[in-house]
């Protein structure tokens, strides 16, 4: 099978590289200059620095040239952050095979979830779908053990998923319920963002679990409101990818929540992580999109306030805490 993956960031180069081995594989890279350093050096040192390339991932930065490789029965993986998903659509050739996106997220500005923008974009294409679930680029591109759920509305791409990224290091389960995965991707950065801040301000292990339990009621009741399944929440791209992303050192959400904790402003820490954290860019939108669906988001609502510098972490959980009982279903 010929795969492109379109974007040479931590995670579409990571993907590539695990891929390469049993697929004819292309990696495009938007900036020339690293294509041409990852050519030479066969490492992405900006993204992945220390980790070789395998020798059969081919790099471009012709986009013509990676939209070719995969013409016909092949398959298109977008590593775009959720920003760039709506222009990377756009630039599909109109014969373009199965598509798959990377980035996890709501769509700033209009709320929208992945398979939404792509129905906007693409009206009439049904293979389109998302790769999701808890991994972290440098352990996928080290080949260490992950297991990843493909989610589209197309039996046929989700086959083709597995029958591409399934391997002894990564396992692959399929799902038809891509609102649900997208949602769990989405709403875990932004918990993820809260359980640190919660680990900054060295609150202990038993609010840690509190903010994770929460977090997921939270997410599982804007997921079901939006048309996702429960039980889509307590699998790889809600619960498993959630208690990675709030407690896993690699985690750029939770680091943002640590660095909020110890009083540091939102534009330094975001110079200084030099990726992207999603969490930051979609609370915003997250907690938009739940009001918007009459869905209450407390934990949601207090990360959007202290990202905006409209409270402080410390009277965040103290507002969180001090709310009325209630069972725990509500």
């Amino acid at each position: 099978m010929n795969l492109t993956v379109l974007g040479a960031g931590a995670w579409g180069t990571a993907v590539a590289a695990s891929t390469a081995a049993r697929h004819s594989t292309l990696l495009w890279a938007r900036d020339a200059a690293q294509c041409r350093q990852m050519q030479a050096a066969r490492e992405n040192v900006r993204y992945l620095p220390g980790v070789p390339l395998p020798a059969d991932l081919a790099l471009t930065d012709d986009l013509d040239a990676a939209f070719a490789h995969a013409r016909g029965d092949g398959l298109i993986v977008l590593a775009t952050p959720m920003a760039g998903l709506r222009e990377m659509l756009q630039r599909l050739p109109a014969d373009a095979p199965g598509v798959l996106w990377l980035c996890k997220g709501f769509e700033e500005g209009t709320g929208l979830l992945g398979h939404e923008i792509a129905r906007a974009v693409r009206p009439g294409a049904t293979q389109v779908g998302i790769l999701s679930g808890p991994s972290f680029a440098l352990e996928v591109a080290r080949g260490q053990p992950v297991a990843l759920v493909v989610a589209s509305q197309d039996d046929a791409l989700c086959r083709q998923a597995v029958d591409a990224f399934h391997s002894d290091a990564m396992r692959i389960y399929a799902s038809n319920d891509p609102v649900g995965v997208e949602v769990g991707g989405a709403v875990k950065n932004v918990m993820a963002i809260a359980t640190g801040i919660a680990d900054g301000l060295q609150l202990g292990l038993n609010a840690r679990a509190a903010l994770i339990t929460r977090g997921l009621a939270e997410m599982t009741r804007l997921g079901l409101a939006l048309g996702a399944r429960v039980e889509t929440f307590m699998g790889l791209s809600g619960l498993g990818d959630l208690v990675l992303t709030a407690t896993g050192d690699l985690s750029r959400n939770r680091k943002v929540g640590l660095l909020l904790a110890q009083g540091l402003p939102l534009p330094r820490i975001l110079q200084e992580l030099g990726h992207v954290a999603e969490g930051v860019a979609c609370a915003a939108t997250v907690l938009k999109r739940a009001q918007a669906s009459g869905v209450d988001m407390p934990i949601t609502e207090a990360v959007v306030r202290v990202l905006e510098g409209r409270l402080q972490p410390p009277q965040a959980i103290q507002e969180l805490m001090s709310r009325d009982a209630r069972r725990e279903g509500a």
